[in-house]
C-alpha cells in the first residue's frame, strides 16, 4: 500500500513516515509544505512532495495522486490563532478528503483529538481546535471514504511503550507521540478499523491486540 502522510514534517508524522520506510508491505509519499522539508526527505531516500493545504483542492489531489491511502497528521500548530486552526486543521483537512475523491483514493486515517466527537468534553482553552476537529471527522464519516478516526489524548514526546487503551469514550490521559504512529500504522490495513472512529490513551494492550479487540 502506498501511503501519503500528509503534515510529514509533524512529530507523529516523522515517526510514521519512518515507520512507513522500514516497512516491506507499505510505501510512503510524504506531503510538506516547503521545498526545504522536501529536499531533506528525498536527501534520505523518501518520496517527498509539496503541497498546502491553504492551496487548492487540485494542488493536493496531483500530491496524493497515484497513493492508496492517506494518513492526516496535519495541523496549525499550538502558536497560531483559531482563524489558521479553522483553515488547516478543518478547511485543510476536508479539502484533502475531496482530494482523495478526485485521485481515487479510498483509505482514509484521521488524527483526530480526545473526546472531539463529545461536545460536553472539550477543553475550553482550546474549543476552536476542538471544534475544528469536530467537523473535519463528521466530514469524514460522511463521505465515500473508508475511514479509522484515531482520537489520541494529551500527546507526550516519551518513548513509546507500545501499550494503550482503545475505546470510543475514555478519560482525558496522555500517550506518546511514538504510540500514536505505532497505532496508526497498525490500523491502515486493519479491516475491523474501517469505518470507525476510537479515542486512544497509553494503557496495558499491546497495540494491535487493543485495536482487534476493540
Amino acid at each position: 500500500m502506498k501511503v501519503c502522510v500528509i503534515g510529514a514534517n509533524g512529530q507523529i508524522g516523522k515517526q510514521l513516515v519512518q515507520l512507513l520506510r522500514e516497512s516491506e508491505k507499505h510505501d510512503v509519499r510524504a506531503m510538506v509544505r516547503s521545498d526545504e522539508q522536501a529536499q531533506a526527505l528525498r536527501e534520505n531516500g523518501i518520496d517527498a512532495v509539496v503541497a498546502n493545504l491553504e492551496g487548492t483542492v487540485a494542488e493536493i489531489a496531483e500530491a496524493v495522486n497515484g497513493c492508496d491511502a492517506i494518513v492526516f497528521t496535519a495541523g496549525s500548530g499550538g502558536h497560531t490563532g483559531a482563524d489558521k486552526t479553522l483553515l488547516v486543521d478543518l478547511d485543510g483537512a476536508v479539502k484533502s478528503m475531496e482530494a482523495a475523491d478526485i485521485a481515487g483514493v479510498n483509505r482514509y486515517v484521521m488524527v483526530s483529538a480526545l473526546q472531539a466527537h463529545n461536545r460536553e468534553n472539550w477543553n475550553e482553552k482550546i474549543r476552536h481546535y476542538y471544534v475544528a476537529k469536530h467537523y473535519a471527522d463528521k466530514v469524514l464519516m460522511d463521505s465515500n471514504l473508508t475511514y479509522t478516526i484515531i482520537r489520541p489524548g494529551g500527546l507526550t514526546n516519551e518513548k513509546g511503550t507500545e501499550k494503550v487503551t482503545i475505546a470510543e469514550n475514555l478519560p482525558r490521559a496522555t500517550v506518546t507521540r511514538e504510540d500514536v504512529a505505532k497505532t496508526v500504522f497498525a490500523s491502515l490495513d486493519l479491516k475491523n478499523t474501517f469505518n470507525r472512529s476510537f479515542d486512544l490513551i497509553q494503557g496495558e494492550d499491546e497495540i494491535k491486540v487493543a485495536l482487534k479487540q476493540f
